[in-house]
């Protein structure tokens, strides 16, 4: 018999401050859509991650649409993406009438090959996207992805979703390095508004463009000329209000996600053929905590039945339906078979990760058993 869930791969944590940010702005009269709020959480964003702008957006796709708008990237246009990530760094791309041109990854970081991805550069190719996947900087280093895209003129975009929280080994923040680089704050995230994301950059022009392009193209709000294409893109206050409550834990949260990790990494290493990613514990927070293992299907349905939540980690997106494109991709598609998201709560309980160690160790235990009988 399958138990209940106890023990979820992820929920949301809110309590009486997020609370009492909403109320206090539903009685104060606003308008609910963005405006001082909204502009009080970019500046918070700012000062945390040292940029000079943020441009809070309904999503982190409409994030990556706005920065593509205004490095004027579209039809014709090719713009380099990992082959694992989430399916929104392609359909961005795609969404604003460019090519998604897909390359392989690096097993440990999760993130671009480097030498892959120069390999991957064509004369129609206008950007690059470095995912930075569970807040994990490529074995190369940023700097390297800098001098890359500066050497063919092509402009470097950071898919920063899953990073706030996380630094470069130079001590920038991710998000930072590039013309653009985007975060999100949809439910799973480290801090959440239920729906939402940012683009963070320190060019001022640029910001401006931005702006326009998630505004309808408009460079101020009730002038209806547009010299810019452009969405209905924009954030609302009321989520600003929770984000807010939300970036006060911030801090809190990364000294707990990195707790998790060391009594996860602690016991899953004394597990055979379990393979826990590394993360640089120093300057990087990981977002959910991700393994590798076979039989990847049992070990799920195995947690499952024991109130342990999982979610298969992301499949190759050249295998997609909507992409089906044929290439060499190893490292993507061997993560695709067996990469699995194990609890990542904030507030899971040291004990709660001991029940899951625990239960994988007794699935890998009895694989054990059967093959040696």
């Amino acid at each position: 018999m399958v138990k209940s869930v106890s023990i979820p791969q992820f929920q949301p944590w809110f309590d009486s401050e997020e609370t009492k940010e909403v109320e206090s702005y539903l009685l104060s009269g606003g308008f609910l859509t963005e405006f001082r709020l909204t502009e009080q959480l970019e500046s918070e964003l700012c000062a945390y991650t040292g940029s000079e702008h943020a441009i809070m957006t309904n999503s982190g796709t409409s994030a990556l649409m706005t920065m593509f708008y205004a490095s004027s990237i579209g039809p014709g246009d090719e713009v380099i993406v990992p082959n694992y990530t989430m399916i929104s760094t392609p359909n961005a791309v795609r969404a604003v009438g460019a090519s998604p041109v897909f390359v392989d990854i690096e097993l440990d970081t999760l993130s671009l090959d480097l030498a892959k991805a120069r390999a991957a550069i064509s004369p129609r190719t206008k950007g690059l996207v470095l995912v930075l996947a569970n807040g994990r900087e490529p074995s190369a280093g940023i700097e390297a992805f800098e001098e890359l895209c500066s050497e063919f003129g092509i402009a470097l975009f950071e898919d920063a979703a899953q990073a706030l929280g996380s630094f470069y080994l130079d001590g920038r923040a991710m998000g930072t390095a590039g013309i653009a680089g985007m975060i999100s704050f949809s439910v799973p995230k480290i801090i959440t508004t239920g729906q939402g994301g940012c683009v963070l950059t320190s060019d001022g022009a640029y910001a401006r463009r931005v702006r326009a392009a998630k505004d309808f193209g408009r460079e101020m709000g009730g002038i209806d000329e547009h010299p810019l294409f452009g969405l209905n893109f924009k954030f609302t206050d009321l989520q600003a209000a929770i984000g807010i409550a939300q970036m006060r834990k911030l801090g809190r949260r990364i000294e707990l996600k990195r707790k998790i990790y060391e009594e996860y990494q602690s016991g899953l290493k004394k597990i055979p053929n379990v393979k826990i990613f590394p993360q640089n514990l120093k300057c990087t927070t990981p977002w959910f905590i991700d393994i590798a293992i076979p039989f990847r299907r049992g070990l799920a349905e195995h947690l499952k039945r024991e109130g342990i939540g999982t979610r298969p980690m992301y499949p190759p997106i050249n295998s997609q339906p909507i992409y089906e494109v044929t290439g060499d991709f190893p490292n993507s598609s061997w993560i695709g078979e067996h990469g699995l998201w194990l609890p990542s709560s904030s507030q899971l309980t040291l004990e709660e990760v001991e029940i899951v160690v625990d239960a994988v160790a007794d699935f890998m235990g009895n694989l054990q058993e059967v093959s040696q009988s």
